[in-house]
């Protein structure tokens, strides 16, 4: 049965058990700021586990793109290595909240998976909670074991300790005990000599764990105790790859026909056979794993970077990239040329690789090209490193050093050593990285308490669009401490004026008062698990009180003209430049918008002039707004409202119109686009390949924005003695300035030719060296051009050069022939590191030439006096 057959014959089995078939959901996360990406197929629906919302239907089935880069089996560094691990994969999954639990999650498993499937009964295994000694104290799952007697053999029911049977979101929150089935696709000689059961968990490649049926009825509180839930879910995911595996007769994912295309291209790609030398198989498996997940993760909007999701989504690319350049010798960026295949195998499930194709390849290219770049530039490193190292051993804090901030990868760096014949200080290295480590957890450690709950209210009510204003009720609250903000406090009210930070536009700020007149002051607004939570520095003495809830009008105002300009910023990048144009991303904030989009070129001051041109005749245009709520999806694009991908919409959605500019946006916006007063763009460059970032400015920052420019302009003319065209005075000014330079260089250039003479007759020779040191009066082109002319004629040549351009800074320069160089050892590098000290500065360089600055030029006579000492 073909991949896609699968995943359609399981979908169409839930739906005929009365379930609701849903689309995956992005892979982002946007409202959960306890992940980054989906890690599994139950967190799309976290709120309504939490009782945050309600599922359009108690019964939903999808197949949901995860991925996973830390946890058990997951960690990066790992993958390619097994044959069954993955960074993304699909979760087929069947959910059921408060609806069904046990008796029909495993009843329709075993159905699905023996009889639609066909899967020998014979192979399977099945484990359940055994219950735990701790300070849970929890009985074994007998419910669940007396079910699956109806099915399956005693003997193949295993019983399974909490780490593998008892599942948790996470520190706090739904859990359960879980029934896994595991699948033995083994030869029949094997199954002889070994006992399935016996490797059910314990990482046998053909002996593997293929759906979790977990059966949640716990919820776990901050201070560890559990308590019942009031609704029992259930929440079951089984690895589309595994599954494929197994109908497919293979013993290996990367045998189904879910890799074997992308494989099949890596081979002609790169001329390398799979499966005839196990690194070589290795790099192309991380490779044809790593292009998927970084081609869903562009898909979805989340492009490379250096922070958060986007630094993920580098390491992996850039993973894939060592393994074809150590392995597979491919000095070329070529992963892009897999995007095609991949758009192929799996447009039809997830159309957005389609439609992206064309950004993902561009967006690949370029961090592929890059990357390379940065591994040449490591490999000259690395060069240097070696050269200024006596003994076999590389220090661990140099090699950390090139792998923290040149991201050169250590285990290059330890392939490298090896072949020429050094080692690598692997506990030193450990040692930094386990420093970086904590560091990086010290910042980011946070600590949650359980909410204390003040009204029994999950619904609460948001009234931002239409009032700015309201009387409200705390309903639960919580402590939240970080190292970043220190202690705030989470509130939670009945409803709400108070937009929370979404769609790019940043939370409502404001206050809450009491009857009193005392006020807390809500500094920031979020959205989790679709709960709005205002941030505050302290809590209400009176928590039961009423208080009106007060936004900042100011902010929400400023914040609103910047929103709607991104709209008409959309609509007229869309209309100058084409409608090959799609937003990728904004940030809108009360001071400035920032705007991402895809386009293949640098915008010209022309396009630039019309777009903002465009914008300001909308906002003269007096265009109302036109707003319509809660109409379906399918309306909002009728009426020519435009989706974005990688945005989760709800059953119903929100659109903004302005004129012809229809979008759909849960954002706050002006009544009127003669509101924004004036537009203007400030900054226009580039982000990844085919992306482009537009920063701009409205309203007051306008104002302001002229006000200064208008000042400087003044300055200017003062300056140039109230000339009334200051252009042509500063480009003349210019003019002069490019003419005097070059007098300047002639004048230098002379002298230095004229020094030449002298310092020629200066050498002395010492042990069969050209040796001097001494102070000049040029600049470091000057000396550079004086040294390499002189070092023309001697191949014995040793020169230091000194130099104080001003009374707090001093230079050092050092040549030294490369023959000399090379039959002695002496390094310039090393020269002027070592006497860089003596003017309170440091240097490098090569070993032939290298220079230092300082801050103390009364260290210069020292440097010259000490320079003899590397002869003799």
């Amino acid at each position: 049965m073909k991949s896609q057959d699968i995943r359609a014959t399981f979908l169409n089995f839930y739906k005929e058990k009365e379930h609701l078939i849903v689309p995956s959901a992005p892979m982002v996360t946007k409202d959960d700021p306890t992940l980054m990406f989906v890690n599994s197929g139950m967190a799309p629906f976290k709120e309504y586990f939490l009782g945050n919302g309600m599922p359009k239907k108690n019964r939903i089935s999808d197949s949901q793109k995860c991925l996973r880069v830390s946890g058990k089996h997951n960690d990066l560094e790992e993958v390619g290595y097994d044959t069954y691990h993955h960074t993304l994969f699909e979760m087929l999954g069947n959910w059921s909240f408060g609806d069904y639990f046990k008796k029909e999650a495993i009843a329709w498993a075993w159905e699905l998976l023996t009889e639609v499937y066909k899967i020998d009964k014979n192979i399977l295994y099945v484990t359940v909670f055994e219950g735990s000694n701790d300070a849970d104290n929890l009985k074994m799952d007998t419910e669940a074991f007396d079910i699956w007697k109806q099915y399956i053999s005693e003997d193949r029911i295993l019983k399974g300790n909490k780490k593998d049977n008892f599942w948790e979101m996470g520190e706090q929150g739904p859990c359960g005990p879980c029934s896994e089935i595991h699948v033995d696709i083994r030869s029949d000689e094997e199954k002889a000599k070994v006992d399935g059961k016996t490797l059910v968990n314990e990482d046998h490649p053909q002996v593997v764990e293929i759906w979790n049926l977990v059966f949640m009825q716990f919820n776990r509180k901050a201070n560890g105790t559990l308590e019942d839930l009031p609704n029992k879910h259930i929440d079951t995911g089984m690895g589309f790859e595994r599954l494929c595996m197994v109908m497919q007769n293979v013993k290996s994912n990367y045998d189904t026909d879910v890799f074997t295309p992308i494989i099949r291209e890596i081979e002609t790609i790169t001329h390398v056979k799979y499966g005839k030398n196990e690194k070589q198989d290795i790099a192309i498996r991380v490779i044809s794993d790593h292009v998927r997940a970084v081609a869903f993760s562009i898909a979805d909007g989340q492009l490379p970077s250096n922070t958060g999701a986007g630094y993920v989504i580098r390491r992996i690319l850039r993973r894939a990239v060592r393994y074809g350049f150590t392995f597979l010798n491919k000095k070329e960026p070529f992963i892009y040329r897999l995007v095609d295949v991949l758009s192929k195998k799996m447009g039809d499930a997830f159309p957005e690789l389609n439609a992206q194709k064309q950004l993902i390849e561009n967006v690949i290219k370029e961090e592929e090209t890059s990357f390379l770049r940065t591994l040449d530039q490591g490999l000259l490193l690395l060069d240097k490193i070696i050269e200024n190292t006596s003994g076999k051993e590389i220090s661990g804090n140099k090699a950390f050093e090139l792998y923290d901030t040149y991201g050169f990868p250590i285990d290059l760096t330890s392939l490298i050593l090896s072949e020429k014949g050094l080692t690598l200080d692997e506990k030193g290295f450990e040692t930094e990285l386990q420093k970086q480590k904590n560091r990086s957890r010290a910042a980011s450690e946070m600590s949650t308490d359980d909410w204390t709950v003040l009204a029994d209210d999950n619904q609460e009510e948001f009234i931002g669009y239409d009032a700015l204003e309201a009387n409200v009720k705390i309903t639960r609250y919580r402590k939240v401490t970080s190292k970043k903000d220190g202690e705030m406090y989470q509130l939670v009210f009945n409803l709400t004026p108070f937009y929370p930070e979404g769609g790019g536009q940043v939370g409502d700020k404001g206050y809450l008062e009491d009857s009193r007149g005392d006020v807390v002051y809500i500094v920031n607004t979020k959205k989790e698990n679709n709960v709005i939570i205002h941030f505050t520095k302290n809590i209400p003495k009176d928590l039961n009180a009423i208080f009106k809830a007060v936004v900042d009008k100011k902010q929400r105002y400023r914040t609103e003209c910047n929103h709607t300009a991104t709209h008409l910023l959309h609509q007229a990048l869309r209309e100058v430049l084409g409608t090959h144009v799609e937003q990728k991303g904004s940030a809108v904030h009360s001071k400035y918008l920032r705007f991402d989009f895809s386009h293949f070129s640098k915008l010209t001051v022309d396009e630039l002039r019309e777009v903002e041109n465009f914008v300001n005749r909308r906002i003269e245009g007096k265009l109302p707004l036109e707003e319509s709520r809660n109409i379906t999806m399918e309306q909002a694009i009728a009426d020519g409202a435009m989706a974005l991908f990688g945005e989760k919409y709800g059953d119903t959605v929100r659109a903004i119109k302005f004129g012809k500019s229809v979008e759909l946006c849960g954002g706050t916006h002006v009544k009127n686009t003669s509101d924004i007063w004036h537009f203007k763009i400030k900054s226009e460059g580039a982000v990844a390949a085919g992306i482009r970032r537009i920063e701009a400015i409205t309203n007051d920052a306008v104002k302001d924005f002229y006000f200064e420019n208008n000042r400087a302009l003044f300055e200017i003319k003062d300056i140039l003695n109230n000339t009334k065209e200051p252009v042509k005075a500063v480009k003349k000014l210019q003019e002069e300035n490019a003419s005097l330079q070059k007098q300047i260089e002639q004048l230098l250039k002379d002298k230095a030719q004229n020094l030449s003479g002298e310092i020629k007759n200066q050498l002395q020779e010492i042990n069969g060296v050209q040796f001097l040191a001494t102070k000049i009066d040029l600049d470091a082109n000057g000396i550079k051009n004086l040294a390499f002319d002189i070092g023309k004629e001697h191949k014995n040549l040793f020169l230091l050069f000194a130099t104080a351009p001003t009374k707090e800074k001093a230079m050092l320069t050092c040549y030294i022939s490369k023959e000399l160089a090379k039959e002695r050892g002496y390094n310039a590098g090393t020269v002027v590191r070592e006497l860089g000290k003596l003017i309170h500065g440091g240097g490098g360089g090569q070993n032939f030439y290298a220079t230092a600055g300082g801050k103390n030029p009364g260290g210069i006579p020292k440097v010259l006096e000490k320079a003899k000492d590397y002869l003799v």
